[in-house]
């Protein structure tokens, strides 16, 4: 397995795995998803409410908000000696006293621990008319996205077949196909057309440049061919800011080398190779 990177930063990853399966791929973009930890609230001990919202709302809207997560810091409360009392290593306190008028947003979460702190200030939780306010106390706890969204680290994760463009010699360089590119890939070249360098991976694949072909009347069969490499991807992830990107991906890839040696011992186990 190879892989490349064409972006790599705080919040998004764009890179190129080459020689895997759609298998592969799939479990990677499915642990990146669901596998990977991060805090979320999860208890709220409401004192006062006087707005609009129910407490039920307003706890929702609370535990969809992306907390920084120091995964060296926290480990989740099954794996804590506190069995679930929630202690400092297992649980992250916050919290909210704001009066109207005014919006109430991420920023006025005020975390026990500032490492975990919302990842971004001003998300809109409520805004408060004159004299109602909200007074509350929530604690989170570390979980994964297979157990409720709020717990998913990306925001987007998914991937598409890198794309593979030919041109025959059958190609006039009438240039229609480079006017129907939406992703304008391709230019016109000596008579031909031919890929722009460095955009090649920028294709849809949605063949609207061999529609294009052929209705310039080239023939039956267009001049140009878009097709896929079958163990090459196109792979973009974004993180909700909780943790780095990199750090998302690190630890999809540790969750399935686990699953992989689980797996092992296990079929180990079963035919008896292994053992003494």
């Amino acid at each position: 397995m190879e892989i490349a990177f064409s972006r790599l930063d705080e919040r998004v990853a764009k890179f190129t795995l080459s020689g895997v399966s759609t298998s592969f791929v799939n479990m990677l973009r499915r642990a990146m998803i669901s596998e990977v930890p991060t805090l979320a609230i999860e208890d709220v001990r409401i004192y006062d409410n006087t707005s609009v919202l129910f407490d039920e709302m307003l706890t929702h809207r609370l535990g969809l908000i992306p907390l920084r997560t120091d995964l060296k810091r926290y480990k989740p409360r099954s794996e804590c000696s506190c069995e679930d009392a929630g202690c400092p290593v297992c649980t992250a306190t916050y919290t909210l006293s704001v009066e109207g008028p005014k919006i109430v947003s991420s920023s006025d979460l005020i975390p026990q621990d500032p490492d975990a702190a919302p990842a971004e200030e001003n998300i809109p939780i409520i805004e408060l008319t004159k004299d109602q306010k909200v007074v509350l106390e929530a604690q989170a706890i570390v979980g994964t996205g297979k157990e409720h969204a709020k717990w998913q680290a990306t925001t987007a994760c998914g991937y598409k077949n890198y794309p593979v463009i030919t041109v025959d010699e059958r190609c006039d360089g009438c240039g229609m196909c480079i006017d129907e590119c939406p992703r304008s890939v391709l230019e016109a070249a000596q008579g031909k057309i031919r890929v722009i360098e460095g955009r090649q991976e920028l294709c849809s694949l949605c063949r609207l440049c061999e529609r294009a072909c052929l209705a310039g009347g080239i023939g039956t069969e267009p001049a140009i061919h878009i097709g896929t490499d079958a163990e090459r991807f196109v792979f973009v992830v974004e993180s909700d800011g909780s943790m780095p990107v990199r750090e998302i991906i690190e630890r999809a890839l540790q969750y399935i080398q686990k699953s992989s040696d689980n797996l092992v011992d296990v079929m180990n186990e079963i035919t008896g190779e292994g053992t003494e």
